[in-house]
This record gives structure tokens, sequence and C-alpha cells, in this order.
């Protein structure tokens, strides 16, 4: 299933997309796309469910962040071998983690800001991984029964706060607006094998970043695995899985974000973003 959120800002309400790609109406059923959604039998339930008998939405709604109530936003960082190498950082033993606020989510098309006193804001498409069930210090092997789906993240960064002002990456990673997710959650039975996804990012239509999961360092359940022996990981929280090489602080000169630019970004199964950098004040 490919769960969706959509209306203006704050007046969201719950969609799934069918088969042939109609965003269909689920308010009759469930209030909202929730943690409690997530848990194996709300989505046997609503598997379940007769789509073709669901209200078809009309027109091209904004589409939100497609689930509500998440308690964490985990990232692992240089978790692609040839981005640790453009990055001039070594391959990690062990997946590096850091933080993003939870208040940076939103919508995979609204506007990015570009933070105040801002010298490097950067981009990094990534394959999110969404939790279904509590997890805590849970096998590999039984780690990607924890998860309820995936999604696409554009997981944004602005470097000179994350690297040269001392302390933690999450500096630069949870500023507002840094964490657009969606456009849907798409539940891990449609995803099939969450290491075998292509990936790809432009920026004012020039592609920066071509990759596919299948070069992660460390995979999907290895991540859920090893997250789960320092923290239990709840229904909702969601674990964006690190960036393949072609950011811009890779680049030679590196290259930057600035207020005007467009990024698009996709992943194979979990569709497409497309949003605009403004100033931190823009609109305000």
């Amino acid at each position: 299933m490919k769960l969706v959120r959509f209306g203006p800002l704050g007046q969201e309400r719950p969609g799934i997309v069918d088969r042939e790609g109609a965003l269909r109406d689920l308010t009759a059923h469930v209030p909202d796309i929730t943690p409690d959604v997530l848990s194996r039998a709300s989505l046997e339930w609503l598997s379940q469910l007769d789509t073709a008998s669901l209200p078809i939405v009309p027109g091209t709604p904004r589409l939100g962040r497609p689930l509500v109530g998440t308690q964490q936003f985990i990232a692992i960082g240089l978790n692609y071998s040839d981005h640790a190498e453009e990055s001039n950082m070594p391959i990690p033993a062990e997946p590096v983690v850091f933080t993003k606020a939870v208040s940076c989510i939103q919508g995979p098309n609204d506007e990015v800001r570009r933070p105040r006193n801002s010298e490097k804001m950067d981009w990094e498409v990534e394959l999110g991984i969404v939790i279904g069930s509590r997890a805590s210090y849970v096998d590999p092997a039984q780690a990607l029964d924890h998860v309820a789906g995936y999604l696409l993240c554009d997981d944004l960064s602005e470097r000179a706060f994350q690297l040269e002002r001392g302390g933690s990456w999450d500096k630069g990673k949870g500023c507002e607006t840094f964490g657009p997710i969606g456009p849907w959650l798409v539940t891990a039975d449609e995803v099939g094998d969450p290491q075998q996804l292509g990936m790809w990012l432009d920026v004012n239509g020039q592609r920066m970043q071509t990759g596919n999961t299948a070069k992660m360092i460390f995979d999907c359940a290895t991540i859920v695995s090893y997250l789960s022996q320092f923290m239990v990981l709840q229904p909702g929280d969601i674990i964006t899985t690190g960036t393949p090489p072609g950011v811009g602080l890779g680049k030679q000169p590196p290259v930057y974000l600035q207020e005007g630019d467009v990024i698009e970004l996709g992943i194979d199964k979990l569709g497409t973003q497309k949003h605009r950098v403004i100033a931190w004040n823009e609109g305000r």
C-alpha cells in the first residue's frame, strides 16, 4: 500500500494511492496516518479494504508528510563508501548515528528554508525506514519484522553548522524544513527488498546524485538491529539511512544551495519530491 496525507498544512487527511495511481480518501476508516495505523494488524486490515469503493480525491491537492506522531528521527551517516570518500572521512567500522529534529519534518514538495547565517546548505537523497512495532535488542534476522514501510527523504544539511561549529552533527541537520519526507509511506510488502532501490537527485535540472541502496555499507536490517541495542525504537519512528555520492560538499569546488534553487529527487517505488529553496524569513 501507498499511504498518504493530503490537504492544506495543518488540515491534512489520510489517503491511499490505488493501483491505478488514483488518490483515495481514507477518512471514513482512519482519522489519520498515526503510529497506531502502522501495526501489522492495522496494515493487514487496511489492505483488505476495497479501494475502488473509497472516494477519489479530486484535483491535485498538496501532499503532506505521510505520517504523524513520529517521536524519533534518527539518521545514519557515511553509509555509502564513495560518499565517505568524497567527504574525506574514513569508512566507518560501525554505523555513524545522529538525530534530526522531529520539528524539521515536512511534506515532500513544500518549500525548504535556507537557515539564517547559512553558508553551506546541501542536499542528500536517502531511503527512510518507518518503524511499525517496538524494537529493543532485536537480531538482524528479525529486524525487518519491525518495519512498517519505507519512504523517500531529503536529508538536508548545513555543512558549516554540522562540521565547523563544534559538537555533534545534529546542529546542521535539524533546521526548519530540513526533513522533507514522502510523498508516500509505502508498506514493506510492496517495496520488497529494500536493498535493490535506485535513487537520484537533481538541482536545477542537473543530475547530482545517482545511486542504489545495494551499495549501503550497513543494510536496513543491520541498521534497525544496531540502533535497537542503544535505544527503543517505537512505531512511527523514522530512520534515514545515508546518501550516495554527489552531495554539494563533495564537488570540486563545493557547490551549495541558494535561494531559488529547485531540488528534485526520487527512489524506485517510493515516488519523487520537488522543493524550492527560499530565504529563512520569506513568507513570514
